[in-house]
């Protein structure tokens, strides 16, 4: 049977396409989901993105804020995120991101992050701690790769995967890189907290930094301990160094010395025995001391002097009964009756263990709760474990959410991963890094799509 020459075209034309075809899915290097990637979203760009944001030095005293918040807008842009920069406090910029809900109504949430870091002694360091160096192991070495910036970019890289999946949120989300936080967070989180901008954004739920965990469970915390940095002064006269006399300062101070030291370790053996979490007790750490009549060549040897300071950083958790530790400090660590005096507050830190409601500063952990629930359902759906709900030993920009009565987690999905914040060479392997931007996906995308609506007269830690 002969085929005219049309035929023959068309059969030949179909036979070219069905070549091509299988000559692209058959290929080892490419498939349909390599083809209609978006280059941004591979794990190199990630990373990449992530190792920019790192290389801005904001480390205390001097931040490079300006740089911090050039990059993060450009990032908000390519995410066709809604923007914009405020300045509370002048050269200390907070960058505020919107993701518009399509129900406005519902209470947000907010996805805070610090963007400073500490200081960082270089000469301990094995890379640069502003190189973001990536060895062959994968972790990338940087001050913040814990504490926090990795946090603040998997929020970001986590909304640009729902946004490429179509995701559309139900509740507006909010992006807060606010500044400060190492130094306390009263021009950042605090301003802001207290401002009229934050009212208007009608948050229901606030998420924060929390820690890295050596297992492979990941930590969430629901309070903090609070800041008490106190000074005790002891007086007395001077008085030849050969001589004993009764109640010199450096006497009556070593005794308070030594009555701290007792109480420090009490709690601590609690915190040993595993009869309470570190987060659970009171933790008081020497931090200097303050004595001696200085000459060129060092202290006078033979000289008892008038004076003399120790200085003791002391968290409370919550729970404690501050009043009763208030007491001890007055009659025990810094009693009158030995010259003695204490400084609690002024330029140092006292917050209170109470929200503005007198109620203390904790977010519920159970069914009362439907954030929480919907977090441990969430970090489960993107394969994580969470651990045992915990309070954070030291103190973060959360407290100023939860001040105002909101419920605040700190999260930062860190598993399998030594605890190095603040210490030398801070590290982040890069598959944890990825790993956390996928829960964070789960996380955002469950919290955005809650429906439960406010009733009437409920209080926000209430939804």
């Amino acid at each position: 049977m002969k085929l005219c020459s049309r035929t023959m075209a068309y059969c030949y034309t179909i036979l070219l396409r069905l070549c091509l075809l299988y000559s692209i899915f058959s290929s080892p290097n490419l498939s349909t989901a390599s083809i209609q990637q978006d280059p941004s979203s591979s794990d190199e760009a990630i990373i990449s993105r992530f190792q920019q944001y790192l290389q801005i030095n904001t480390a205390q005293p001097s931040p490079q804020y300006y740089q911090a918040s050039d990059f993060i807008l450009s990032q908000a842009k390519s995410l066709s995120l809604e923007s914009q920069s405020i300045e509370f406090v002048k050269t200390k910029p907070v960058i505020l991101l919107k993701w518009a809900g399509s129900d406005p109504s519902l209470p947000s949430i907010l996805l805070n992050s610090h963007t400073d870091v500490v200081p960082a002694e270089h000469d301990k360091w094995a890379h640069h701690p502003f190189s973001a160096h990536l060895d062959s192991d994968g972790n990338v070495y940087a001050r913040g790769s814990q504490d926090m910036k990795c946090v603040g970019m998997q929020y970001l890289e986590a909304i640009r995967r729902l946004k490429a999946s179509g995701f559309q949120p139900l509740r507006s989300v909010y992006l807060s890189f606010v500044p400060d936080e190492e130094i306390g967070g009263h021009d950042g989180a605090e301003k802001l907290a207290q401002s009229d901008v934050f009212e208007k954004l009608n948050v229901g739920i606030v998420l924060d930094e929390g820690l890295a965990s050596r297992d492979e469970n990941y930590r969430a915390f629901y309070a903090e301990r609070s800041p008490w940095w106190l000074v005790i002064k002891a007086v007395g006269a001077p008085g030849h160094g050969a001589k004993l006399y009764d109640n010199t300062a450096m006497e009556n101070l070593l005794k308070s010395i030594e009555s701290v030291r007792r109480f420090r370790a009490s709690q601590f053996d609690l915190a040993k025995a595993g009869l309470k979490a570190e987060g659970e007790v009171v933790s008081v750490n020497m931090v200097f001391l303050k004595a001696g009549t200085p000459s060129p060549t060092g202290f006078v040897m033979n000289l008892q002097p008038s004076e003399a300071e120790a200085g003791f950083d002391i968290r409370i958790p919550p729970t404690a009964d501050s009043e009763s530790l208030e007491r001890r400090i007055a009659e025990e660590w810094a009693p009158a009756s030995r010259n003695m005096t204490f400084r609690l507050g002024q330029f140092k830190q006292k917050v209170s263990v109470l929200d503005k409601y007198g109620r203390p500063f904790l977010t519920a952990t159970d069914s009362s709760n439907p954030w929480w629930n919907l977090l441990e359902e969430a970090v489960k759906k993107a394969n994580g474990k969470l651990g045992k709900p915990e309070i954070f030993p030291a103190s973060t920009d959360a407290r100023y959410f939860r001040d105002l009565g909101l419920p605040a987690i700190g999260f930062s999905p860190m598993a399998n991963t030594p605890i190095l914040l603040h210490d030398h060479n801070e590290f982040l392997n890069k598959a944890e890094y990825l790993k956390g931007i996928e829960v964070y996906e789960s996380i955002i995308k469950a919290y955005a799509s809650y429906s439960e609506h406010a009733r009437s007269g409920d209080s926000k830690d209430e939804l």
